[in-house]
Order: structure tokens, then C-alpha cells, then sequence
């Protein structure tokens, strides 16, 4: 309730004024942001990048673990036959017709084609745990250029956020101390129309008869009402608030 009364006492130039100086603070605390540039998504883009990869090698290792245990079971089950085929072999020996001679034989030809059907899966097997230790190396590989490129583009962003981040601070400080100098409202429309404009300006000068966010011509009675700094009014086209270059502290005839 305080606040309110204290912001109906602000003069609507007053509170102009003040929210130029808010723009020309928010717009140095941008071009920071843009000296960094595109160093922050790089670096947020190389992390997922390297986490991925992290993904893609344990995938890998379970994969080879998963054939390596196939290949113990297939191994595991070509002794099992040598085993059968040995006990067919010795009962052979010693059967009674060729009946009993002629089954056990084919439990042994049987047994065979097992021991080649499991040597078949384990040579299957061993190809592709090669197959997948070649892919281990080479995201290794990879993995390994894309964590130096990170180490320089985090340690670039880093230096540059260091240089940047006693001046950036220094700024939000002022930004924060202006906003009490304008009306809650005026400013929650300038915060909305800073977040959809692209060069990120909520509030523009008149320049050469124009708005100085869209450049559509102002008609005079409008300019007029500009420079009479009775009420917010912003442009019909683009939406941006407008002010009088002599508010702005600009030099109007210079333009």
C-alpha cells in the first residue's frame, strides 16, 4: 500500500525518465550477454553431448557382457554334448543290436550338430564383442576430442565471465535501485515487451519522426503528446513505449 502511494507521487515524466536509464542498464547488461556470445549454449551443448556419449560406452559394456555370457552358456553346452557324446560312444561299444547301435548314433550325429550350431553362435558372439569394443574405442575417441574442446570453450566462457561479472553486478545493482522510481505497472508492461522484442528495447525514442523500435512514422499529434510527458504512450505497430529524444537525453537535433 506504501509502495502504491509512494509510485502515484512519481510524475509520469519522472517515471519516463527513469525508465529509459532501466533501459539503457538492461540494455549494457545484453551486450555482456552478447560478448559471450554462443559460448554458454556450446558449452551446455558439448556437456549433453559428452553425456550421451558416457551413455552410448556403458550401453556398449552391458551389450559385450550380455555375449560374453552367452558364449560361457554356448561353451558351457558344447562340454555337455562331448560329455553325451563320449557316454553314446562307450554304450556302443557294447550294444546288443543294430537297433540300439543305430540310436545311439544318431544321438551322437545329434550332439554333433549341437557342438557346431553353439560354435556357430559363439563365433557370432565373439565377431560382435569385437564389433562392440571397436565402437568403445572410437566413442572413447571421440569422447575424448569433445572433453578438450569443452575444457577451452569452458575455460573461454569462464575468463570471459570473470572479466564481465563485477560490471554485470554492478548493473543489476542500479537496475534494482531504479525500479521503486517506476510505477508497478508501467513496469511489468515494460518487462513484457522487453522479453518479445528482439533487440530486447521496451522503450524507444522518437527519431526522424518515427518510432525508434520499428521506424513506422508517428503522426504529429501523436509526437506532440509525446513530448508533453503527461501519460504512457506506446507505438500502435510494434507496441514499444515512446519518449521525446530530449527526455532520453538525446540530442534531437542531431538526428
Amino acid at each position: 500500500m506504501a509502495a502504491e502511494k509512494k509510485n502515484d507521487t512519481l510524475t509520469v515524466e519522472s517515471r519516463l525518465k527513469s525508465l529509459y536509464e532501466l533501459q539503457t542498464i538492461l540494455s549494457e547488461i545484453d551486450r555482456i550477454k552478447t560478448i559471450r556470445g554462443e559460448l554458454p549454449l556450446e558449452v551446455k551443448d558439448l556437456e549433453d553431448q559428452i553425456a550421451g556419449l558416457h551413455t552410448r560406452i556403458d550401453n556398449f559394456s552391458h551389450e559385450i557382457e550380455d555375449l560374453s555370457r552367452s558364449v560361457a552358456a554356448e561353451k558351457e553346452k558344447i562340454k555337455n554334448c562331448q560329455a553325451l557324446i563320449s557316454k553314446y560312444n562307450e554304450q556302443m561299444d557294447n550294444v546288443r543290436n543294430n537297433r540300439e547301435y543305430d540310436l545311439l548314433h544318431k544321438e551322437v550325429e545329434f550332439q554333433t550338430l549341437e557342438i557346431e550350431l553353439a560354435q556357430k553362435h559363439i563365433n557370432d558372439h565373439s565377431r560382435a564383442m569385437d564389433n562392440r569394443q571397436a565402437d568403445i574405442q572410437a566413442t572413447r575417441e571421440r569422447l575424448a576430442d569433445l572433453e578438450h574442446i569443452l575444457s577451452e570453450k569452458q575455460s573461454e566462457l569462464d575468463e570471459i565471465v570473470s572479466e564481465t561479472r563485477q560490471e554485470e553486478e554492478a548493473l543489476r545493482a542500479k537496475a534494482k535501485n531504479l525500479e521503486p522510481k517506476i510505477d508497478e505497472r508501467t513496469l511489468t508492461a515494460f518487462k513484457r515487451i522487453r522479453k518479445n522484442a528482439r533487440n530486447g528495447l521496451g522503450i524507444v525514442y522518437v527519431q526522424r519522426n518515427a518510432c525508434g523500435g520499428c521506424f513506422n512514422r508517428i503522426p504529429p499529434q501523436k509526437q506532440m503528446e509525446i513530448r508533453m510527458h503527461k501519460k504512457i504512450i506506446v507505438c500502435e505497430y510494434c507496441g514499444r513505449i515512446m519518449i521525446d529524444p530530449t527526455l532520453a537525453g538525446v540530442d534531437d537535433t542531431a538526428q
